[in-house]
Formats: structure tokens, sequence, C-alpha cells
């Protein structure tokens, strides 16, 4: 009888099968903390180059603001106000009306969201930089309340010195372009590089005025400043009435105030004008879940310049002209309390020399929440410190 064969079927065994499972496991476990750990770095450098960016834009504008602080306004500007009731900044027109106010720089200081002009022997004064210690919001308990800062300067890209101002009522100023004398290209005040030709229409959809705008007037040696309520007709008439938002248009009875310069029945008030931004900045967590560095200008609406902007202080350097002593890095300048080496007890704003960022800082957006809770969190701070130039044109900054 011939034999038969018996194959046995090849496989692999139990232990084999484990140790396989095992190995393998091994691998693809290294295998995904490396895929995790690379979609992390990912994730990091993505938010780092997004807080990078966003932080730069913000700085860059509000370091580019607050280098102009003064800038058209004269040496050592101290430009008084109307004061039968203190004009105030951080609010705008509501529903288009320049006489029903929305007030922004909300904060334990200021709970209406209105900040009043500083005031000397109770006239309220207007200067190229006004600090704003402690005006900003509480975002954390242990950090304490945030600061605003104002910035005030005149327009050097829309030509309204090329015209001339004429008052024709209490509240109503005409401007008129005058055609020069050849071969004169403009009048003395128009800075157009090309003269009154240069000039754009008062009306102009893009640079002309617009109601909420400030306009900085000159009638011989008095400086007016006040708020446009109705923008420029064709014919360049524009209104400034009473009871607009930021206080600065009141009556003929209160000292200077445009209503004052009319001279009735006649009228015949002329001089040139120019557009000036006062300009606020300042953390708002009032309005968005997310704090925001905003930009207020004049009394239009406030726009974001940053989100997750979660702290803003600064300090000052100011010079005593009479004493030709210094007062160096004071948070609350002016006051008793100013936390300055060297006392600035009654110094003004127009002696600040030099602005200090003492710390801005922002959170990131991505993978993480705000002040510094959960995963992915990343924070970017600012200090830096700003030349005010405009304020003061003698060598007197210290080292």
């Amino acid at each position: 009888m011939r034999d038969r064969l018996s194959k046995r079927d090849s496989g692999f065994s139990l232990l084999e099968m484990t140790v396989s499972l095992a190995l393998g496991g091994v691998v693809l476990a290294a295998a995904v903390q490396i895929y995790v750990q690379g979609v992390a770095a990912t994730w990091t450098t993505t938010q780092r180059a997004e807080l990078q960016q966003d932080f730069r834009a913000a700085s860059n504008i509000l370091t580019r603001d607050l280098s102009l602080a003064g800038a058209g306004l004269g040496n050592g500007a101290a430009i008084a106000l109307p004061s039968g009731v203190t004009p105030v900044y951080g609010c705008s027109g509501t529903g288009g009306s320049q006489t029903t106010a929305t007030c922004y720089i909300i904060s334990t200081a200021h709970p209406s969201g209105a900040v009043a002009y500083p005031t000397q022997s109770g006239a309220a004064y207007l200067y190229g930089l006004l600090p704003g210690y402690n005006d900003g919001p509480t975002l954390t308990g242990s950090s304490g309340p945030t600061d605003a800062i104002t910035t005030v300067y005149t327009d050097v890209n829309f030509y309204l010195d090329c015209y001339t101002a004429k008052m024709t009522s209490t509240t109503t100023v005409t401007f008129t372009l005058p055609t020069p004398v050849a071969p004169a290209t403009g009048d003395a005040n128009c800075t157009s590089p090309t003269g009154n030709a240069g000039a754009q229409a008062v009306n102009d959809s893009a640079v002309g005025l617009t109601a909420g705008d400030l306009v900085l007037f000159s009638f011989g040696s008095s400086n007016i400043v006040a708020e446009v309520t109705t923008a420029p007709t064709a014919l360049g008439v524009a209104t400034f009435v009473t009871g607009d938002v930021l206080k600065m248009n009141q009556a003929s009875t209160v000292a200077n105030s445009l209503a004052s310069m009319y001279a009735a029945p006649s009228g015949s008030v002329t001089g040139y004008a120019s557009r000036i931004f006062v300009i606020t900045y300042y953390i708002d967590n009032y309005t968005s879940t997310t704090p925001r560095l905003m930009q207020q200008v004049n009394g239009h609406v406030p726009v974001p310049v940053a989100e997750n902007v979660v702290y803003a202080k600064f300090t000052y350097d100011l010079f005593n002209d009479t004493t030709d002593l210094p007062a160096v890095a004071c948070s609350n300048p002016g006051a008793a309390s100013d936390g300055c080496s060297g006392a600035s007890t009654g110094m003004l704003p127009n002696q600040i020399t030099k602005i200090n960022i003492q710390n801005m800082a922002m959170d990131s957006t991505l993978m993480g929440s705000q002040f510094g809770q959960g995963n992915g969190y990343q924070r970017m701070d600012l200090q830096t410190s700003v030349c005010a130039r405009n304020l003061t044109y003698v060598n007197n900054y210290p080292n």
C-alpha cells in the first residue's frame, strides 16, 4: 500500500501573533506621537505668527499716532475750550445725530463712558497729549485698571487751511476757496504744495468735513475748537449747533465758544481753519466678548485695532522749564500720586517729552482662552518709548 502523506497547514502561533501585535502597537503609538507633536508644533507656529502680525500692526498704528502728538498745534499748545459745560471726548453721535451721544470709555473712573478734558482754574484745555491714567476697564483683579491715551494733531492731508472761514451766524460757517492773485498760488495759510488749486472740495466724499469732525479755527489771535454737526454743502456751508456730543459748541455767552466769536448784527468774522484729530486708544470689553484695543476719533464711532489686547499701561517723562528738573516715568503726571522719579505735581500735559508704553499685552487667539487659561495659550508684551517731539521745541529731553 502506498502511504498517504499528511501536511500541516502553515500559520502563526498564538505567541507569534501576540508578539507581532505588541511590536506593531509600539510602532503605531510612536507614529501617532510624532504626528501629534508635528500638529502641535504647526499650531504653535501658526498661532505665534498670527499673534506677531496682529501685535505689530496694532503697535505700529499706536506708536505712529503718539509720535504725532501736538503736530500743527503750535509750541507748547494749550488751547482754551468753552467751559460753560466741560467738553468731553470718547463719544460719538447716535443714529446720524451729533446731538445724541454714545460714549465708549467705560470704566470705574468713567461709568458713563465720557472723559472730561483737563481743567485749570475752572477752564478746560486741549493739549497735544492727554494721559488717561486708570481710565480703562479692569480685566483682571490682580492687574488693576488699564490706561487710555489720547493724542491730538492737525490733519495735513485735507487742505482746509486753504479756505477762508466766515461766520454767517452763531452756528454757521461758510468755507470759501479764494482765487489767488498772480503770481501767488495760494494764501499764506495754505499748506497745499500746489496752492489753493490743490485744495480738495470742503465736502469731498473721501477727505472732506463730515459731521463729528473737530475744527480748529483761528480768528486773529483767538483759537477756537468746534464740532461739525452738519457736513458742508456744495457751497461750503457747515453748521456747528449747540448740544453737540463733545460739548464743544456752546452758547455765545460762553468764552472760547465759536458762537461767542460772531459779532451780530454784521457778523463779519473771517479767519481760517484746520481739521484736528483727537484720537483715543482704550481697551473695550463691554461691547465684545473679546477685549479689543479700540481707536476712537473726534465724534465718530470707534473702530477695533486689535483683538485680545488684555492690558495697557503708560508712563510719561516730563520736564519742568522753570526748575530745569525732569520727572521720569510718571504714571499719573501732574498729580500728587504721580509715581515719578522726580515729582511732576502741578505740571501740565504740554510738558510731556516722552511717552513710555510700560506694558501692552496681547493674548493669542488660537487654541487657547483669555488671560492665560487653557491649552495653547501664548502672550506677547510690548515695552517701548515714543518721543513727543511736537509737544516741546526746547532741548529739554532728560537722559
